[in-house]
């Protein structure tokens, strides 16, 4: 189990919450991981947050301080960890 710290941006809009957000989120708590959680909770905040970070989706995960990517990355990072 990881004892390390996870921020977590994800996409929670009135009208929908992104699935892949959800499925990060649930990796990191079972991975062992202090999540947190950072919603973008407009469509505004999601694209400024896109630009800024220069990445075409989200989620967008930290470990540590480190970028991991999105969800399919994290998967493949805990696979390695």
């Amino acid at each position: 189990m990881a004892n390390g710290h996870a921020t977590l941006h994800r996409m929670v809009l009135p009208d929908h919450t992104c699935p892949f957000g959800v499925r990060a989120k649930e990796m990191l708590e079972a991975a062992g991981y202090q999540v947190d959680d950072q919603i973008l909770s407009s469509r505004d905040e999601v694209e400024a947050f896109k630009t800024e970070h220069g990445v075409a989706t989200t989620p967008l995960i930290f470990i540590d301080g480190v970028a991991i990517g999105g969800a399919d990355d994290l998967e493949r990072h805990l696979a390695t960890a």
